[in-house]
């Protein structure tokens, strides 16, 4: 009797499936996952698409992937500057005259996230406190799920709020860096941000299963569910269906939906040089020595000596995992959804950290080490449940 493709898998590389099963048992509700590696591709999953029913989450299902857009956005913004529409070192202010920005703020610090600019989904600071933005969480985020937020206001909003430090003179992972590098493509390109995105790099790698949603609540099927638990008002747990969401709130910071499949094919072409000219390539991969942030990428090394690259997203009910080697030829791709798990904002992003230092360890470290650095784990950069 020949096996199912989920049995051959899991019979094919064991290691990888008792990593799917750890991550759901630490109160995921679901997870999928593709590797691609010297020995093919794999691809599994476990736990459930939808509370209460018994089937896997669908191997080339659909998610929300969060942060990870922004290597979509950066890359895109790197296609322009190829173009010479603008310098990569040139002042914002100059294509953004009407939010009268810092004339020091250049694309580079946008992308960098060393312009100092507030956060417009909130602060975290070194003491301890926070500043708030818009809202992202509990009872009013819930209540306002389908709000249409427009990204100059977004932009107006972070504004409105202390800068974090002079640009240029320190990092700090603001989500307003991109809801701004999303108006100066369109302004430059002389088309909105989804357009150019479909135009110079969805349909040139044949992305069909990745969208930028802009205000649109839909995902198409197949889907897991991501869901999100929190108190209410009253003090009560709560666990609501998050799946259907405006992500307008996060613009091009976050708002995409894509495959693991996609994204494989997205990372491996901009890490082997197919999307954006080598010079400006060897830009996005110089980290900055703070968190090791290059140009919409993470530079992180693992304890078994490799370099990989990578970005992480996530928010309340998603997660993602993206992680390539410097060739493309080695990646790792995860889509990890939430479940009823009573998880406060530290608990999810330690249970989002371990499930991704346990799949990191097994695809490039062969399972005998941890990745080392917070590879956007931490703040406010790609736990499940930030405002990422």
């Amino acid at each position: 009797m020949s096996l199912t493709p989920k049995a051959a898998a899991r019979q094919d590389r064991p290691e990888l499936h008792k990593a799917l099963l750890e991550i759901v048992e630490s109160g995921f509700a679901g997870v999928q996952l593709r590797v691609n590696d010297e020995r093919g591709e794999w691809t599994g999953s476990a736990g459930v698409a939808r509370l209460g029913e018994s089937a896997e989450p669908p191997t080339d299902g659909r998610f929300r992937i969060g942060s990870n857009t922004k290597t979509f956005t950066a890359a895109l913004v790197l296609s322009l500057v190829a173009e010479g529409l603008f310098g990569l070192d040139g002042p914002v202010d100059d294509h953004l005259p009407e939010f009268g920005l810092d004339r020091r703020i250049t694309v580079r610090m946008l992308l960098q996230h060393t312009s100092g600019l507030f956060n417009h989904t909130g602060e975290y600071y070194e003491d301890g406190t926070t500043a708030p933005g818009i809202p992202w969480q509990g009872q009013e985020w819930v209540d306002d799920l389908f709000r249409v937020h427009r990204p100059e206001d977004l932009v107006r909003s972070a504004l409105s709020k202390p800068a974090r430090f002079e640009p240029g003179t320190g990092w700090s992972y603001s989500n307003t860096n991109y809801v701004l590098a999303r108006l100066l493509v369109e302004k430059a390109g002389g088309r909105p941000f989804a357009e150019e995105m479909r135009q110079r790099i969805l349909e040139p790698l044949g992305l069909s299963d990745t969208v930028v949603p802009d205000a649109s609540p839909e995902i198409a099927e197949p889907h897991a569910h991501g869901y999100y638990t929190y108190r209410d008002d009253a003090g009560e747990w709560r666990t609501v269906d998050v799946t259907r969401a405006n992500p307008s709130w996060i613009s091009a910071a976050g708002d995409m939906i894509s495959t693991t499949r996609d994204l494989h094919t997205f990372f491996s072409a901009l890490m082997s040089g197919k999307i954006v000219p080598a010079p400006l390539l060897a830009e996005m991969r110089t980290p900055h020595p703070e968190l090791g942030y290059g140009l919409g990428l993470f530079v992180q090394e693992t304890d078994c000596g490799d370099t990989v690259f990578t970005h992480n997203g996530g928010f309340w009910g998603w997660g993602t995992l993206m992680y390539g080697s410097p060739d493309g030829r080695t990646t790792l791709i995860a889509s990890l959804t939430t479940g009823d798990a009573r998880l406060d904002h530290a608990q999810a992003g330690a249970a989002f950290g371990k499930a991704q230092q346990r799949l990191v360890s097994e695809v490039f470290c062969g399972g005998q080490a941890r990745a080392t650095g917070s590879a956007g784990t931490t703040g406010t950069t790609g736990t499940t449940g930030t405002s990422d």
